[in-house]
């Protein structure tokens, strides 16, 4: 995604700006992405981001709870919020004469969020059963397990929604402090991409955004992961017949130099892929791993998962296993194929392969108005703008080597952890 035709500003208050304008269609999208998500916070207080972020869609003195919904309808556009572990995001897209619609909006709950006492703990209720329907999924239970044995001490070992005995004992006030320390001005980018002036868009943002008060600054991050010296394994029990294997590496961060080898050795064992909100993998079987899992009916899916992130992350590797094949044969076949990258490399017409799919994923995960702005708001959180302006010829200029070096490096059984869900006829034999 080539990032020129960018202008660039930050507010007195520190906010920063990131305009893209284009006459692609009269439609114009903005992103509001705030520096917090799960991994700002600590025990005690998980899920704090994700309920923050729930709240500010409960209401202001300007926009009761609802309004805001009905005007976005009667403009014809959409609009939706996300935590992540790295970040909170809103975002709205509109027809292009209607955007202004969105900076007063973002700008009122930015300072005057209600934190209602009453719809907190409505909110608390809501959020309890989205936890509690994702446990009725084994395969969400042995990730979350595994996630939480794959760090020691990193934040990001805990899910984005909380852990439940965090969301029973959090409060109002909890809540509230934390939307007063994150979710300002000076803890902001604010990102505007199609059918608009730039100056006039300027003077928008400085009218509804300029004389808000900044924030304090975040609390610094001082916990790092140390580096993994032992296999864990994580093995769990339940009355699904389905039996899953879900098997992680700790893996590099987005502005470490090996985050874009490992990218093609994540296309290469699981299909390129998207990386984004809008993002998904491409409709193949070339990859290793389904050609070793699902075509010998090991299992009756394969997949990867690999993303930036602000610290060391994960890659995941998931499957559902058929049903007479056993736990250890799924795993001996990974490693069958890790193996072989770390032995052999890879040819260059498979490199070739991974590389081209991917940048064609990226491409069509950031072709939309809508997607463009996250991407350009993400990457300036996660990494940079340069960064993202050089990800095609970060990704083409990935070696064989590159990869075999990035594969001796970080697959290896110390730094790995490894996931069977059992159903509870078979928890007598793991194998």
């Amino acid at each position: 995604m080539p990032i020129d035709g960018l202008i660039q500003a930050t507010l007195d208050n520190g906010m920063q700006v990131i305009l893209r304008p284009s006459r692609r269609a009269p439609v114009a999208s903005f992103w509001l992405f705030y520096r917090v998500g799960s991994r700002n916070e600590v025990l005690g207080r998980t899920g704090i981001s994700h309920w923050v972020e729930h709240m500010l869609f409960k209401g202001t003195e300007r926009y009761p709870r609802g309004e805001f919904d009905k005007a976005v309808a009667r403009a014809g556009g959409v609009f939706n919020g996300m935590t992540g572990p790295d970040w909170t995001v809103y975002f709205e897209t509109f027809p292009a004469d209607r955007i202004e619609l969105a900076l007063q909006v973002e700008s009122d709950r930015m300072a005057n969020a209600l934190f209602d006492p009453d719809e907190t703990e409505s909110e608390r209720t809501v959020i309890l059963s989205e936890r509690e329907g994702s446990e009725n999924s084994y395969f969400y239970r042995l990730q979350e397990e595994v996630q939480a044995a794959a760090y020691l001490t990193h934040s990001y070992r805990n899910p984005i929604i909380g852990w439940p005995a965090d969301l029973h004992a959090l409060t109002r006030d909890d809540l509230y402090r934390h939307y007063r320390t994150y979710y300002t001005a000076n803890n902001a980018v604010a990102v505007v991409t199609g059918d608009f002036e730039p100056d006039a868009m300027l003077a928008h943002l400085q009218h509804y955004f300029g004389d808000l008060k900044p924030g304090p600054d975040a609390p610094p991050l001082h916990v790092q992961e140390p580096a993994s010296r032992a296999e864990r394994r994580v093995l769990l029990r339940g009355d699904d017949p389905t039996a899953y294997y879900l098997q992680v590496f700790q893996a590099p961060p987005a502005q470490h130099p090996d985050f874009f080898p490992f990218v093609v050795l994540d296309s290469v064992l699981g299909g390129a892929k998207g990386m984004g909100l809008f993002g998904g993998s491409a409709n193949n079987r070339n990859n290793r791993l389904y050609r070793a899992l699902v075509e010998q009916q090991l299992t009756v899916d394969v997949g990867t998962s690999f993303g930036p992130t602000l610290d060391a992350g994960l890659l995941m590797i998931s499957a559902t296993l058929a049903p007479e094949a056993v736990h250890r044969q799924v795993e001996d076949a990974v490693w069958h194929e890790i193996e072989a990258v770390q032995r052999d490399g890879v040819a260059a017409a498979e490199m070739e392969r991974a590389i081209k799919q991917t940048r064609a994923q990226f491409a069509y995960s950031s072709e939309s108005v809508t997607s463009e702005a996250y991407w350009l708001g993400f990457s300036q959180v996660v990494a940079s703008l340069a960064w993202l302006d050089a990800w095609s010829a970060q990704l083409r200029a990935v070696t064989s080597d590159d990869v075999q070096r990035v594969a001796r490096r970080y697959l290896t059984p110390d730094r790995q952890t490894v996931g069977y869900y059992l159903p509870i006829q078979q928890a007598d034999d793991p194998s």
